[in-house]
């Protein structure tokens, strides 16, 4: 298998400035997911998709020099991932270069781990390598006890009637964990406009690895969660013979 891994990282994150390359725990952000697609020994190429000076130089210092820029119609704040994708990967055929499959992995998911993307290359193999397939989390709770608030501070829920149904008695379900997804590369190359949200296979996140950093309180939470894992892996390593 001939991997490409491409981690979009445009500028101009309003409500987390800098956010893709801010220090997070004593890196820039993005060179987390670096760190992760290198330790995997995956990937034959990792490109950083970016129209950003900036971050192009924190990728390069980091080992990963984008070989070619963003264009500017790619990296305003309506451009869906997918044509994103597709650019990337027509631009490296262009060039001469071709891919088996081509991952997604996100700029802002410090908490991905080099041993989920190996299980996840893994999974995409042995169901046949023709789905996509989509980091997902559980749920915290069901989400058919969901409840909506009006202005007034009044909860209706979502669903009437279902908060006496036990949660073990109710089927899981699962949310996009911003972290990664795998594609065979013809459905990124025929991909059309937003791509499909259907038909992908679910890989699923050990449970409070998935925060989506849209502010400072997701930062502040994501921080303190990747302390929790470092201090484990470091007394781990300590204990092991």
């Amino acid at each position: 298998m001939k991997r490409l891994a491409i981690i979009p990282a445009r500028s101009g994150s309003k409500r987390i400035p800098n956010k893709n390359i801010r220090n997070f725990c004593g890196k820039p952000m993005i060179t987390h997911g670096l760190a992760a697609a290198r330790a995997s020994g995956l990937f034959a190429t990792v490109h950083v998709s970016t129209e950003s000076e900036s971050i192009r130089d924190v990728a390069a210092e980091f080992g990963f020099p984008p070989d070619f820029s963003r264009p500017d119609e790619l990296a305003d704040d309506h451009t869906p991932i997918m044509p994103v994708l597709r650019y990337v990967a027509q631009e490296y055929a262009r060039r001469g270069q071709h891919f088996d499959e081509i991952w997604l992995l996100m700029a802002c998911a410090p908490l991905i781990d080099a041993k989920d993307l190996n299980s996840a290359a893994a999974l995409f193999q042995q169901a046949g390598g023709q789905l996509p397939l989509l980091a997902v989390s559980e749920y915290p709770a069901p989400i058919e006890w969901a409840l909506s608030r009006g202005e007034n501070g009044v909860l209706t829920p979502v669903q009437a009637g279902m908060f006496v149904v036990r949660s073990q008695d109710i089927e899981k379900h699962y949310f996009d964990a911003g972290s990664f997804a795998a594609f065979p590369a013809a459905r990124v190359l025929e991909s059309q406009g937003a791509g499909s949200d259907s038909g992908f296979i679910g890989y699923v996140m050990p449970k409070g690895t998935a925060i989506d950093i849209d502010d400072e309180q997701d930062w502040q939470l994501a921080e303190a969660i990747y302390r929790v894992k470092v201090a484990r892996a470091a007394a781990l390593s300590k204990d092991t013979p």
